[in-house]
């Protein structure tokens, strides 16, 4: 499996250097037009696939260890239900700015996106305040105890 990788590694590292060395060839009045004769498809075709394998190597390996080791399983668990209670609390928390109408360019934000916006704004903070007094609750655990 490492060889393979490695050769994947390698075979997208040169198609990218050549992109790259097709780009700089170019010149500046080609990457100032946008590069309309392909000349930025290739390198972002590149950033697709890499971005595509990390994303399915984190999610298998990620799997993978979680269910190999069960402890580490109930803690996930664990974790992403109190993440799905903070966002159901942050959900009854928001109310629809059902008077006040907000604009996307065009378009009129109905009531549930405004819901939805105000929750995801209380999560924030709710989190960010977790966060805070975790870190505080640390740094005075370690003053303590040392």
């Amino acid at each position: 499996m490492h060889k393979i990788l490695k050769i994947v590694a390698a075979v997208l590292s040169l198609i990218g250097i050549v992109s790259l060395v097709r780009i700089i060839a170019a010149g500046d009045e080609a990457i100032k037009t946008g590069g309309e004769d392909g000349l930025f498809e290739p390198m972002a075709w590149i950033g697709y696939i890499i971005l595509g394998l990390t994303v399915l190597f984190v999610v298998f390996f990620v799997l993978k260890n979680l269910f190999s080791n069960t402890a580490g399983l109930k803690n996930t668990l664990i974790g992403v239900g109190a993440f799905v209670v903070v966002l159901l609390i942050s959900y009854a928390l928001s109310g629809s700015d059902l008077p006040i109408e907000y604009k996307n360019g065009d378009t009129i934000a109905t009531p549930g996106e405004s819901t939805m916006i105000g929750a995801g704004i209380v999560a924030f903070y709710f989190l960010l305040g977790i966060a805070a007094i975790a870190m505080i609750f640390s740094g005075v655990k370690k003053v303590i105890s040392k």
